[in-house]
C-alpha cells in the first residue's frame, strides 16, 4: 500500500472513532491534513472573533515547511494512535 493509499484509508478511518478525539488531537490531525493536501498554508489568518477558525488556522500554520509526504506520515501515525486509543 503506498503512503497516499494509506493515508486516504486512515482518513476515514479516524473518523470513525468511537469517542470524539480532545479538540487538541482534532487541531494536530487538522494541520497535519492540511499540510499534506495543500501544502504551506496560503489564507490569511481569521480575525480574533473566530477562535474556532483562528485555532485550525494556527494548527496548519505551523506546519509550515513539512513536506506532504512529511506530512501525510506523520497523519498516518497520528490517526493511528487515536483510532488505538478510542477504538472504532
Amino acid at each position: 500500500m503506498s503512503l497516499q493509499e494509506e493515508f486516504e484509508k486512515v482518513a476515514e478511518d479516524v473518523k470513525k472513532a468511537k469517542t470524539r478525539p480532545s479538540n487538541e488531537e482534532l487541531l494536530h490531525l487538522y494541520g497535519l491534513y492540511k499540510q499534506a493536501l495543500v501544502g504551506d498554508i496560503n489564507t490569511d489568518s481569521p480575525g480574533m472573533l473566530d477562535a474556532k477558525g483562528k485555532a485550525k488556522w494556527d494548527a496548519w500554520d505551523s506546519r509550515k515547511g513539512m513536506s506532504k509526504d512529511e506530512a501525510m506520515s506523520a497523519y498516518v501515525t497520528c490517526a493511528k494512535e487515536i483510532i488505538s486509543k478510542y477504538g472504532m
